[in-house]
């Protein structure tokens, strides 16, 4: 039910509402469908996330309806023990309003920037009698000019100095103008006209004023060509200090344009930002582009951000943006945000902008090259600022804890097997330690079936035969050889069905699970399914090319109709995240999208994948090749060989012609003739 506001800390007598997942839709239901703030607790009653929503109750119930694949903690209502909301009059009052709870609570779930201090701005009050330059934090609605910002205090007051030198506007205090009597040594240096003692022309000072805002602005072309037709009016009228003045100001701004990177075009303020992702572990990099120049960037890193991509991004940009003293003339993203995510956001900054700011996430052109290089900048930070052996060692012990393994997984091998239509069957191990690759333990079967059939050219298109006979092998071994010792974590790629056969493997040859031999689990693919409840509705599936369309059978009800879809379908229905199967458990465990440990045992299973397909695309080579030649009379064992070392690839033997052929040893002319012949047709 609604609430004023949540309560700073936990209330004394709070109780948790919620215990369990239908308790938890009980609660989701009881929300106003109005934009608002809604605050999720967990069972101590610590807040753990805050949100916003344009409608509140239909936002929630998305973590729950299971038909979206933004989930980002499956396991919810094992962690949640209320829900609590609060009610805006708007997006733009929910967006701030949710600022104001994250930075007082600090939510777990939440993207929290660290330095409420890391924002320095120039200010210059083009009103003042005599504008000076100055170093600011904080961004007042007083009419003034504000640049930035500077992620250092050593670039802004550098650019300061650069200023003050070529530029020549005062340095003092208001107080130190009115009442200083004589110039001071700023002024003995040339760097200040004194106009707090002097009479000092009052054009020419505006003049250097608003030179410095077209400097401070990026605008470039429009100061060099001013200071160019100032320097040549000086020189003809014989001011050859004036000129030389004008000059020595445009080899400053071509030494300050040859430090920049001319990343883009136009004249727009742009922020790019860049995001790269390794688990629940974030890098944001925000470049600022200002006229085509980048002016500099900022770095953020984040840990234990389980919640999906769209969500962890908004997160990020209300914070930013509610510190940062600047809003830009337009925002560049990597990917969209939720639609009620998206407006407020947009609205919010064209309020403190003063125009129009728009959010896009372009798909081409010289925009779209900025978010690239972004997100360039953003994955070399990670790698540069992380420390992988701590990462790991995160993951490895979430991964123990989710799982309920026995010990923690430093030692981990996955299986998986390839063939195409029963063809050259072969399987794969790979191995990581401490949750990075060890490629030096990879190892490579060749599928041999029962009785060792499959070497004479045979079929074998069971997956789950294949899986039982690989781990026989390698199970075998472990008992016979010190070097193939056991892992602390063996991951099969499939189902239940794979897991049992190799638990049967395992009791076969007495070797134990759990804390007295080795850890087993499988990983199961996130699998998309669309439902139809009419039998128009079915035919249009297989009309659009389903991957398995289930037989009807009697007393059948069309809703019971659940095809399989392709990964890249426009609207996939329902989707089955990647599930984890145990030994002794009924149910699988869905780990938390965007956790860690989902990312260690995706790439684990991804790298078994991709050793595998290589394997079995050489072997399919070489036995295309072999098969080819088998069927020319004259040609034995010796004679192959020759040909594939001499030629690497049927299609080079192919190719040859009868000289070329007879050029490899063992080859005659009348055999060089056959093999064309025979290749030819």
């Amino acid at each position: 039910m609604p609430v004023a506001e949540p309560d700073e800390g936990i209330p004394a007598d709070w109780k948790p509402r919620a215990r369990n997942r239908e308790q938890l839709l009980e609660l989701v239901e009881l929300l106003p469908n109005e934009p608002g703030v809604y605050v999720m607790r967990d069972r101590k009653g610590r807040i753990v996330y805050v949100g916003k929503a344009r409608r509140l109750r239909a936002r929630v119930r998305q973590y729950f309806n299971g038909h979206d694949n933004r989930l980002f903690v499956p396991a919810l209502s094992k962690l949640l023990g209320d829900i609590e909301s609060v009610v805006t009059s708007n997006d733009k009052e929910a967006m701030l309003l949710e600022n104001n709870l994250i930075k007082r609570h600090q939510p777990r779930f939440n993207v929290k920037l660290r330095d409420d201090k890391q924002y320095l701005v120039l200010r210059l009050d083009t009103r003042a009698a005599w504008p000076k330059l100055e170093v600011v934090r904080n961004i007042a609605q007083d009419g003034a000019q504000y640049h930035g910002p500077y992620h250092s205090a050593s670039s802004a007051r550098h650019t300061l100095r650069v200023v003050n030198r070529h530029f020549k506007l005062r340095t003092c205090s208001d107080f130190v103008l009115q009442h200083r009597k004589r110039a001071c040594l700023q002024y003995q240096i040339d760097r200040c006209p004194a106009p707090c003692v002097y009479d000092v022309d009052a054009q020419l000072y505006a003049d250097q004023v608003r030179d410095v805002g077209l400097f401070l602005a990026g605008r470039h072309s429009e100061l060099v060509s001013g200071l160019e037709q100032r320097m040549q009016a000086a020189a003809d009228a014989l001011e050859f200090e004036k000129a030389a003045r004008a000059r020595d100001q445009l080899r400053a701004i071509e030494t300050t344009l040859q430090r920049q990177d001319v990343v883009g075009t136009g004249e727009l303020d742009q922020d790019v930002v860049g995001v790269y992702r390794e688990g629940g572990n974030v890098e944001f990099v925000v470049m600022h582009v200002r006229q085509g120049k980048l002016m500099g960037t900022q770095r953020f890193s984040e840990k234990g951000m389980e919640l999906p991509d769209a969500e962890v991004l908004s997160s990020f940009l209300s914070a930013y943006y509610d510190e940062a003293p600047l809003a830009p003339d337009e925002l560049l993203l990597p990917f969209a945000l939720a639609e009620d995510d998206a407006e407020p956001l947009a609205e919010w900054l064209s309020e403190r902008r003063g125009k129009k700011v728009p959010v896009k996430v372009p798909v081409r052109g010289d925009r779209k090259k900025l978010v690239l290089l972004a997100e360039r900048n953003a994955a070399s930070n990670f790698a540069t600022r992380r420390s992988k052996r701590d990462d790991g060692e995160a993951a490895l012990l979430a991964l123990r804890k989710r799982l309920r393994l026995s010990r923690l997984p430093r030692r981990m091998e996955c299986y998986d097997v390839s063939h195409i239509q029963g063809s050259d069957p072969v399987a794969s191990m790979v191995v990581f330690v401490d949750g990075e690759p060890d490629k030096s333990s990879y190892r490579q079967f060749k599928i041999k079936g029962s009785g060792g059939e499959l070497s004479q050219g045979h079929r074998q298109n069971d997956d789950f035969a294949s899986m039982q006979e690989v781990l026989e092998r390698r199970l075998r071994r472990a008992l016979e050889h010190d070097d193939w010792a056991l892992p602390d974590l063996m991951v099969i790629d499939g189902g239940k069905g794979q897991l049992n056969r190799v638990i049967a493997a395992m009791q076969d040859l007495g070797i134990a699970l759990g804390d007295e031999g080795v850890d087993l689990v499988s990983l199961a693919k996130e699998r998309r399914f669309a439902v139809t409840a009419s039998k128009q509705g079915l035919e249009r599936l297989r009309e659009q090319g389903v991957a398995e369309t289930p037989e009807a059978t009697p007393g059948q009800a069309l809703a019971d109709y659940v095809v399989q879809t392709a990964d890249d379908a426009d609207d996939p229905g329902e989707v089955r995240p990647e599930r984890v199967f145990v030994p002794g458990a009924r149910d699988a465990i869905a780990l938390p999208h965007g956790s860690s440990e989902l990312y260690l045992m995706t790439r684990l299973r991804d790298e078994a994948h991709r050793f595998a397909i290589t394997h079995h695309r050489k072997r399919r080579g070489k036995s295309s090749l072999v098969s080819v030649l088998d069927g020319i009379p004259g040609i034995g064992p010796a004679t192959k060989r020759a040909l594939i070392k001499h030629f690497g690839s049927v299609k080079a033997i192919k190719a040859a012609s009868v000289e070329q052929l007879c050029e490899v040893k063992g080859v005659g002319g009348k055999l060089a003739e056959a093999i064309v012949g025979a290749l030819s047709g």
